[in-house]
């Protein structure tokens, strides 16, 4: 059967940006403004404070790993508040061979790994609205390791660097995300994945997105009435079915156009329409621009 989580990570193409160790002594604080790209971190040594922006703030410890899937304005802390004759939280110090933040002269009370990347598909803002906004996940040793890996690779220039990256950075987006899953995560794709009902139909309809599926047939596939899957649906993914199932076409579609490589006709075969006309205007509808426009190529 069809992966959901693996497909919607497949289709998002991460890629590695920065990684750097950082370390704060005294009282010190970073703060970083919304950028929408991916950010995770990595909490090596003491402890310290997150605070993402609409969100509750949390105390990491050694071992915790953070992921945010588009990067809301967040402020990074120590513990400790600030005296009156501390070093200015937000200084900056360069070392050998880490960032420091705070004291430069004091030992470190907490070192951290910190990665930018970015996501390579241009529908990335689609897909990670059904990931949860922040993942938190407390000392699991299998991310530890998968960081280590990623971490490595990113510190040498080998063959094939970069596609190692970017499929180490996509075993560690998945490992992260169903270390997280769960009735406790917000509405997305984590949640309906913890539906065990629900996910029998995500799966079905990852598996054939072609098929002219209906509401009454993804409920059977989760063995409930119709009323009962499109309620249960709606309130675990944030979206109706057909909703998701367009979003989904749509996300696959822009994959193919932007590789270009194969005409629109042929496209719209491969994301359940019959006509490249019925597909344009769907497109065109979703999108705001008809496919050939999109794809930058001649309309086929």
């Amino acid at each position: 059967m069809g992966d959901p989580l693996s497909d919607v990570v497949g289709l998002l193409q991460p890629s590695a940006r920065v990684s750097k160790v950082v370390s704060g002594a005294g009282a010190w604080r970073v703060r970083r403004p919304a950028t929408g790209h991916p950010f995770y971190c990595v909490l090596l040594e003491g402890s310290s404070r997150l605070e993402v922006d609409g969100s509750a703030p949390i105390i990491l410890r050694e071992g915790d790993f953070v992921l945010i899937p588009a990067v809301h304005g967040f402020t990074m802390s120590s513990l400790k508040e600030a005296g009156a004759d501390d070093v200015d939280p937000s200084t900056v110090t360069r070392l050998a061979d880490e960032t420091r933040r705070g004291n430069p002269d004091g030992p470190a009370e907490s070192r951290l790994l910190v990665s930018h990347f970015v996501f390579g598909t241009p529908d990335a803002a689609l897909l990670v609205s059904l990931l949860p906004r922040l993942v938190h996940v407390r000392d699991d040793q299998r991310l530890s390791a998968i960081v280590q890996l990623v971490t490595e690779e990113a510190g040498f220039r080998r063959p094939a660097r970069e596609a190692v990256l970017s499929r180490l950075l996509e075993v560690l987006l998945l490992e992260a995300l169903r270390s997280a899953g769960g009735g406790a995560v917000p509405h997305g794709l984590l949640r309906g994945l913890a539906d065990e009902r629900l996910a029998s139909a995500l799966r079905r309809l990852h598996e054939d997105p072609t098929k002219a599926w209906t509401v009454e047939q993804l409920a059977g596939e989760a063995a409930m009435s119709r009323s009962a899957f499109f309620n249960r649906f709606r309130r675990a993914m944030g979206v109706a079915p057909m909703e998701y199932l367009l979003s989904w076409r749509m996300a696959l579609a822009k994959n193919l156009l932007q590789r270009n490589e194969i005409g629109i006709q042929e496209v719209a075969e491969r994301v359940g329409y019959g006509s490249a006309s019925a597909f344009s205007t769907a497109f065109t509808r979703f999108v705001g621009l008809p496919p050939s426009r999109y794809a930058g190529q001649d309309a086929i």
